[in-house]
């Protein structure tokens, strides 16, 4: 059922784009659970299947419901206030939840699965909100330390460039041409209102009242867009970025590309160096070869055609 946004005046002004790595390592722990979401990200899952062995994961996948529809609490990946956010400091940020918030979120989350309030972990925290927040921010650390932060490097430069993308669509365009093409299940209509085709089984309309809508794009959203977030949080838009189709494709070998383009090598040389220049390709020895592999800049251009 669909999720209506109207935005008024005020709203139209504070329409923003981020990078939240906290929100990403929860859709990465999201993609280790569905098989659905597994796709593109064949190649990571199989690097990390011994480090998610070492990790005790279930403190968040109690808050993870994996049935359809499901609620996961908004304060565990809250809406970065700034445009590229810090883990240290989301993480900051999420260890200081109130207690009432956190219990009223996750007692919503918990009643997505039948008998998980019931259970000893669920009765344990709903009975100290405080004590599980810091239990589920220490897990995030962890999942965050072993799982992405040794390929975020690469994940930010892929979402850089795709807000970069996305910027100019809305500076061309507008808002139409923007959420025309920002996923299949959003839609735009000149009274203003964003419609969103959840997974939900009941339509609902959210009046913006000037909060805005956060747009964040997600390496790990894919192949869904996730909207919501309740007050106190902005209203939020998740969606997959471009380019992940190629992200973890490891450099290709063979023979030299002037050999197979039947090219001069001189020719290929500067037309390498011009997109190395560009930020658009990496460069590396491999024995008395020089391989080169797109960074997420040339996926993102190359996946926009």
């Amino acid at each position: 059922m669909p999720l209506e946004l109207h935005f008024g005046a005020d709203d139209l002004l504070r329409i923003r784009f981020a990078i939240s790595p906290l929100c990403e390592t929860h859709e990465a722990l999201r993609t280790l659970r569905r098989a659905d979401r597994h796709g593109y990200h064949l190649p990571w899952l199989r690097r990390m299947r011994e480090r998610v062995a070492e990790l005790d994961l279930s403190p968040l996948w109690l808050f993870m419901p994996s049935t359809r529809p499901g609620y996961t609490p908004d304060f565990l990946g809250r809406p970065p206030d700034v445009p590229l956010a810090d883990f240290a400091a989301e993480l900051a940020g999420l260890r200081a939840t109130d207690p009432a918030l956190a219990r009223a979120e996750m007692a919503k989350s918990l009643a997505c699965t039948p008998g998980a309030a019931q259970s000893p972990r669920g009765r344990a925290a709903l009975a100290d909100p405080a004590r599980a927040v810091r239990e589920l921010a220490d897990v995030t650390e962890r999942a965050w330390e072993t799982l992405l932060a040794p390929d975020w490097p690469r994940l930010r430069a892929l979402l850089e460039a795709e807000i970069a993308y996305r910027s100019h669509q809305l500076a061309s365009g507008g808002l139409r041409r923007l959420f025309t093409d920002l996923h299949p299940r959003l839609s735009w209509s000149d009274d203003g209102t964003l419609t969103v085709r959840t997974r939900t089984d009941f339509a609902q309309l959210q009046d913006l009242d000037g909060r805005g809508v956060l747009l964040l794009p997600s390496v790990f959203v894919w192949p869904d867009v996730i909207s919501g977030f309740d007050p106190p949080w902005q209203p939020t838009v998740i969606y997959p970025a471009r380019g992940i189709g190629g992200l973890w494709q490891e450099p290709a070998g063979g023979p030299a590309l002037a050999h197979r383009l039947g090219l001069a090598a001189s020719s290929v040389s500067v037309h390498l160096s011009v997109l190395r220049d560009a930020g658009l390709l990496t460069s590396r020895r491999h024995g008395h070869q020089v391989r080169y592999e797109r960074t997420p800049l040339g996926i993102a251009l190359q996946a926009g055609g």
